[in-house]
């Protein structure tokens, strides 16, 4: 299947175009925080030292480079509420576009900060960023998810994981004092975001719109055809455009939803709490707090100072290189195995890595224990959760409704992280490694959740895969779960539409 993906050259620009001002962007700024975070807590000192002729309390900075962390989620969540209207009024594309423009803003506000003397313009700056994250990783999903057929609908969508890892991994090699970390040259480190913005905006300009957004929102078949063929080459593309129609027919007269009404709508309830809770799941799984707070973590296994920067760097670099992996198995294996076989191997990490923790002053050589099982974890992650979580949302919802359930689980992860990146640094200064339990009963709870819950979504149209929660819903009712049954989901109206097309 990746072989015929490989094949598609203008289809891989279109990936690499959309992901570089997409979830790249998210990546880069979860990871691009931590490296220089030594000099600007020296900058936020010695710029209050200059203002009230005293230097800052130990807590009091604490306190304040938490918001600067934590101010991202929020303007993340935000950007995401923007996403809902931008997405759905002008489109996918321009929504990209659109964004671009706040991150090079943000990045001018970072890269003067040093200059103006001005912690304030790092927060302002950060804010921004989440924004911009906030309206890309929602737009970036949604057109993943509608350029692609079912038959490669996963291996496309998790390439949004793909550019998170390599978001990271820039972020953390950028950040090298070598590159751009060093002490006089942090808030360019800060502002880079501008560039991957400047080359978005110019590869953009040969990338058509959505195919199923301008059938189904526009209701142009000619443009859809003529973005089916720039995006897949000359073809037929009949059954693609009449499972849309199908689609199309079968939400006819549904206007659009917003949260509330989502939420309250029956008929998908339960496609909704699925999708928010394999949401939280990922966040709640502590991946982003390491490469948050990861001098900090790397400090508590007895890591050199010098050596911590390419710890991180090497740790994301397996992040990066098993979400490439996944996609290669994502379509063999199916998404919810990869879900909770990925949290049971987590949680089973993290418990190792608090033991280890525990006696890292008993022997010389448990630390280095400690990190292989941190190893292990991102490895885990990135070819499970952190690649799959991303595809469920955008396969469990029909048209009609995907893009304001994109913008509720990116919002929940948005929320999740900013509660998560505030109150970390004091939780982990108050108990230290059995700070991870909190990760441990997550990732139990969403390897249990996964795999009794989350119907498999691999190789099948939307309609199909809405059957297959009316199913699951009926089967809740009566107090049963459809996966102790060993029958096969078939629906007869899944079989009446296959003989019509």
């Amino acid at each position: 299947m990746l072989k015929e993906l490989l094949h598609r050259k203008k289809f891989i620009y279109v990936v690499f175009a959309v992901g570089i001002g997409g979830s790249f962007q998210f990546g880069f700024h979860i990871s691009a925080i931590n490296p220089p975070s030594e000099h600007i807590k020296k900058f936020i000192n010695e710029t209050w030292v200059e203002r009230h002729e005293t230097p800052l309390q130990e807590y009091s900075l604490m306190l304040l480079w938490s918001f600067i962390v934590s101010i991202y989620p929020v303007g993340g969540l935000i950007g995401a509420q923007f996403a809902a209207v931008l997405t759905v009024t002008y489109g996918r594309k321009k929504s990209l576009l659109f964004n671009n423009i706040v991150a090079i803003v943000a990045a001018l506000i970072m890269g003067f900060s040093k200059m103006a003397g001005s912690f304030e313009m790092i927060v302002v700056g950060r804010f921004l960023y989440g924004i911009n994250s906030g309206i890309g990783l929602v737009a970036h999903g949604l057109y993943l998810g509608e350029i692609a057929p079912k038959e490669l609908r996963g291996a496309v969508c998790m390439t949004r994981a793909v550019f998170v890892a390599f978001g990271k991994w820039m972020g953390l090699v950028v950040g090298l004092r070598q590159i751009l970390g060093g002490e006089n040259t942090w808030h360019l480190q800060l502002a880079f975001s501008g560039l991957p913005a400047l080359i978005q905006v110019i590869a953009l300009l040969w990338v058509p719109e959505s195919p199923r957004y301008l059938l189904m929102e526009r209701g142009n078949l000619a443009q859809c055809i003529d973005a089916l063929q720039s995006l897949w080459g000359s073809g037929d593309f009949t059954e693609e455009v009449e499972d849309m129609m199908a689609e199309r027919a079968q939400t006819k007269g549904e206007s659009k939803k917003n949260l509330i009404q989502l939420v309250r709508d029956k008929t998908i309830r339960c496609q909704f709490l699925t999708g928010m809770a394999v949401s939280a799941g990922m966040q709640l799984s502590g991946i982003n707090i390491i490469y948050f707070y990861a001098s900090d973590v790397y400090h508590q296994l007895g890591i050199s100072k010098d050596n911590i920067p390419y710890v991180g760097i090497g740790s994301s670099s397996i992040e990066m290189l098993t979400s490439v992996m996944c996609g290669f198995i994502i379509e063999r294996a199916g998404r919810r195995v990869l879900l909770w076989k990925g949290y049971c191997f987590m949680a089973l990490w993290i418990l190792f890595l608090i033991i280890t923790l525990c006696l890292k002053e008993r022997f010389s050589w448990i630390p280095y224990c400690s990190l292989v099982f941190i190893f292990a974890y991102i490895l885990t992650f990135g070819m499970g959760p952190g690649s799959v979580t991303g595809v469920v949302p955008l396969e469990i919802f029909t048209q009609s409704n995907r893009s304001i359930a994109v913008v509720a689980a990116n919002s929940l992860q948005w929320f999740s992280l900013f509660g998560l990146g505030l109150v970390f640094p004091f939780v982990i200064d108050a108990f230290g490694q059995f700070s991870f339990f909190l990760f441990f009963g997550n990732c139990s709870l969403a390897s249990l959740f996964t795999f009794y819950v989350l119907p498999e979504t691999k190789g099948k149209t939307l309609l199909q895969i809405s059957e297959d929660f009316d199913k699951l819903r009926n089967a809740m009712k009566n107090g049963m779960c459809p996966y102790f049954s060993k029958r096969p989901i078939v629906s007869n109206q899944t079989e009446v539409l296959s003989t019509r097309l």
